[in-house]
């Protein structure tokens, strides 16, 4: 059998990194991540699939659960942290969970990763169930807290997925849908917070703007269940309102603040 090989790890192909300019290291920098976008495109299908089971879940109750170590559980946590304010979803629809706990979020907290218990035991803490979904992040497709919580949630009948970077990678045996991005070496050799966390970034943007999409939390191209937490959205609210709808702005932001919300405005209006 084949030795696996961590091309995340792989050496850079830009040497001597501390004598060049700083105009060289932006553009080598930029160099690099511009392939990115490109090698996301080549997911697309596998993101599909895992969107085509995700959403029929999530209608009938099933929440979305986010699971890494390091920066690919901070992107977990960004991604679901959002979607409350982008779409309107109660708090815990959309779980982010990360090893080492919400205090790893700012601080790396020490071997946290190599554990393959305590991801498991932090699912079953949101009393994970069969109608959930887990997706790991981890650009290694290594992590051993990870891989493990997928590996115990296939045993659950739990519908799992992973977003790696390595091909032929760990996690993809305790994956029912596998998203594998290969982007190659980084300009730092192995930091894979560069170009892996671009991809696992826009492939998080990916599946839950769709997913939101298809849950009917959009209309047209306009995030009518947005939270008007702030003057910006407010004001945001009152645009889509005008331009839906022939009426004033003055009439229009009345509306929005007696009803809470652009969709519910909307339907007022009626």
């Amino acid at each position: 059998m084949e030795e696996f090989k961590r091309t995340t790890e792989s050496e850079s192909r830009h040497q001597e990194l501390e004598h060049k300019s700083v105009l060289e290291l932006l553009n080598g920098l930029n160099e690099e991540d511009q392939s990115v976008p490109f090698l996301v495109a080549k997911c697309i299908p596998q993101i599909q699939a895992l969107i085509n089971d995700l959403v029929p879940k999530m209608k009938e109750g099933g929440r979305l659960f986010y699971i890494g170590a390091g920066t690919s559980g901070r992107l977990g946590i960004v991604d679901a942290s959002e979607c409350p304010p982008t779409f309107g979803v109660p708090q815990g629809w959309v779980i982010g969970i990360i090893a080492g706990g919400d205090g790893a979020i700012r601080k790396a907290v020490e071997f946290a990763e190599d554990s393959e218990t305590q991801g498991w035991e932090d699912l079953k803490s949101y009393g994970i169930d069969s109608i959930d979904t887990v997706i790991g992040i981890a650009a290694s497709g290594t992590t051993p807290y990870v891989i493990h919580a997928l590996k115990k949630c296939q045993e659950k009948n739990i519908l799992t997925a992973c977003i790696t970077c390595n091909p032929g990678a760990p996690i993809l045996k305790y994956s029912n849908h596998q998203i594998v991005c290969e982007v190659g070496p980084e300009f730092l050799t192995g930091s894979t917070r560069l170009k892996s966390g671009t991809a696992q970034k826009l492939i998080l943007n990916m599946i839950s703007t769709v997913t939101m999409i298809r849950l009917g939390r959009v209309k047209g191209n306009k995030m009518v269940d947005m939270q008007l937490s702030n003057n910006k959205l407010i004001e945001r609210g009152v645009r889509m309102i005008t331009q839906l709808k022939s009426i004033s702005e003055s009439e229009a932001r009345k509306i929005l603040l007696e009803t809470g919300s652009v969709r519910e405005a909307l339907l007022k209006l009626n």
